[in-house]
């Protein structure tokens, strides 16, 4: 819930017209009061009153969005989806740079940590699995993901050694705010991972880090997503550091890699959209997808297949590659598509077997690789 302050009284008429979220806001003030929870208010022309459930007074803080009304508009672009696409190399080389030094408060509840539980919904959730594959790689700590609608139902094993990742782009997604409150509740700490400033999230955190990805008003989440997985892996190099689970050498080679990733994202932005295009094209009419993956790539695969429900409504799932004898190899059949992410890794021939199993059975097949590997034969 936003209250708005400044302006003009024609401009608080056309803001009373508005459903209030920021990028509504933005034409007209940049002045916001986050009300929070049993807290109750009043607006005028001149001024804003907050109160508790019980009647007492308390002083309303003033915040700045930090937006500007141009990144809230297409910018040429044909549809939001599309500049935010574009968006994501500014937004990843932003976050590594602002990274450059361990905030001595998540330094302490990350070294009095023996166990991560990542919490999430959506998108936010296959980020988490994401950063589980990190985190437990890099810093050897067990790292547990959940649904945040499914935390809270079931007996949570946790206690005030464990860090909980809440992570949410907009802060106010309802379960998550929920299985953050019942965390709380076992003297967990909570490290909100979160793009919106004030949100219900960040005011509930122990410690927050901020994608700052600006405003994403496309349907599907989009430099959101890789603004999070971002995020993720700094975290688990700064708790592979704090717990002197790696070398300095090769933290250092890790930091290296991630700086390097926003060059590697503008190129694939500028050299493979036709060739994606094309892609598009060829497959489109096909009646449902099935992406798979292996390893920290599985959730690529649950997350392309949530990214083209959202977006064409065409019907797709995402699976371990090595599921696929388990069952949903059933499924494929000439009216389906599938997608193979089979990127160089300690698992790629597993995914080229994979793959040949597939082409067994004479289906149409996109994979997803490094140039490199572009003219194997698989």
């Amino acid at each position: 819930t936003y209250m708005v302050e400044g302006g003009s009284a024609k401009n608080f008429a056309r803001c009373k017209r508005l459903m209030f979220d920021e990028p509504a806001l933005l034409p007209y003030t940049k002045n916001v009061v986050y009300v929070k929870d049993f807290q109750a208010g009043e607006i005028t022309r001149e001024k804003i009153r907050l109160f508790s459930l019980r009647g007492k007074s308390q002083s309303p803080k003033v915040e700045k969005i930090r937006w500007d009304i141009e990144s809230a508009q297409k910018s040429g672009f044909p549809h939001f989806m599309l500049k935010e696409i574009h968006e994501q190399p500014t937004v990843l080389k932003h976050l590594v740079a602002s990274a450059k030094k361990l905030d001595n408060k998540l330094a302490r509840i990350l070294k009095s940590a023996n166990k991560i539980v990542v919490v999430a919904c959506g998108t936010a959730y296959h980020a988490g699995i994401v950063g589980k594959y990190a985190i437990e790689h890099m810093a050897k700590m067990p790292v547990a993901v959940d649904l945040s609608s499914e935390f809270r139902y079931r007996s949570i094993i946790i206690d005030n050694k464990t860090v909980v990742i809440a992570i949410s782009q907009s802060g106010e997604t309802a379960d998550t705010l929920a299985a953050v409150r019942e965390a709380k509740i076992k003297n967990a700490k909570v490290v909100s991972i979160c793009n919106v400033v004030g949100s219900s999230l960040t005011r509930e955190s122990d410690f927050v880090l901020y994608t700052h990805a600006g405003p994403e008003i496309g349907v599907a989440s989009t430099k959101a997503y890789t603004a999070q997985l971002m995020v993720l892996y700094l975290l688990a190099i700064n708790i592979a550091k704090v717990k002197g689970a790696l070398s300095g050498y090769t933290i250092s080679r890790y930091q290296k890699i991630l700086a390097n990733i926003h060059n590697q994202a503008r190129l694939i932005l500028k050299k493979d959209l036709p060739a994606l295009s094309r892609v598009a094209e060829r497959h489109h009419n096909f009646g449902s997808f099935l992406f798979l993956g292996r390893n920290v790539n599985y959730p690529s695969a649950l997350e392309g297949a949530l990214k083209l429900k959202e977006i064409s409504y065409i019907p797709a799932e995402g699976y371990a590659a090595g599921e696929m004898k388990h069952g949903p190899i059933a499924l494929i059949d000439e009216y389906r598509a599938v997608v193979c992410i089979a990127v160089n890794s300690a698992i790629y021939e597993k995914m080229i077997s994979n793959i040949q199993e597939i082409k067994d059975n004479k289906e149409k097949i996109v994979i997803i690789a490094k140039e490199e590997n572009k003219h194997k034969k698989v």
